[in-house]
């Protein structure tokens, strides 16, 4: 019996987030069924985090034990025969028995994406944000850095258990425009709240369209003062990379 690691990329639109569930059609789920297609009797395979429902990623990773008698490459070209065309597996490797994708991170790195224009555009949208009004780029730039460091982000997430911390440790804010207009966010934290970047994303759109002000996401930082309220959309949001 031998521990792999994966590296998974899925569209998200499909999805019901990542973690299996009941009645739903969701990543891991799928993940699971292809694995016992060969074989795997295992009760669950080990996820370096959740995505919620319309969240993407390049760079998911899990973890399973299975018994597999050819190549690590053999059983990455197996697996992905049996999943569905909106999952694949990009990397197979080999890990330590006691790998564990979500305890062993020591950091996640997520990529949001969003363009500014005035009317619809179906295909763009199923990947990115459509903002209008236009955002000021220059204050998108400028105020990502307001994040860096560690602060208690109860003001822009819910912990991820019940009576977890809020407090988060960012090390990566950077908003990048692309050749065909589009508006990148990326950022790197210790770990990441419910919603956290979700919320991020629309609190910096906020500034930049001037709806709000430097001073009061700072004040809601320190826990002295509310923001409006309001997520980006799922649909813009990836998980890139995760570190370890």
């Amino acid at each position: 019996m031998a521990r792999y690691q994966v590296i998974l990329a899925y569209d998200g639109s499909g999805f019901t987030g990542s973690q299996r569930q009941a009645n739903s059609r969701t990543v891991q789920g799928e993940f699971e069924k292809s694995l016992r297609t060969l074989g795997w009797s295992g009760k669950s395979v080990l996820m370096a985090g959740r995505t919620d429902t319309g969240v993407h990623a390049t760079g998911q990773v899990a973890a399973f034990d299975f018994e597999w008698a050819h190549s690590a490459e053999k059983l990455l070209k197996a697996l992905n025969a049996k999943l569905p065309p909106d999952v694949a597996i990009t990397s197979l490797l080999l890990a330590s028995a006691d790998f564990h994708p979500r305890f062993d991170a020591v950091s996640r790195t997520y990529c949001y994406r969003l363009f500014c224009e005035p009317t619809r555009d179906p295909l763009r949208e199923r990947y990115a944000w459509r903002v209008w009004p236009s955002v000021d780029g220059n204050a998108l730039k400028q105020n990502a850095g307001i994040f860096l460091g560690t602060h208690d982000f109860a003001a822009f997430g819910s912990p991820t258990t019940p009576k977890g911390t809020t407090v988060r440790t960012v090390t990566k804010t950077e908003w990048r425009k692309m050749p065909d207009g589009e508006w990148q966010f990326e950022v790197q934290a210790d770990a990441f709240l419910y919603r956290m970047v979700r919320r991020l994303v629309f609190v910096q759109v906020s500034l930049a369209q001037g709806k709000s002000s430097v001073e009061k996401v700072q004040h809601a930082l320190l826990k002295q003062g509310k923001l409006l309220s309001g997520l980006a959309p799922s649909h813009g949001l990836a998980l890139t990379k995760v570190n370890y």
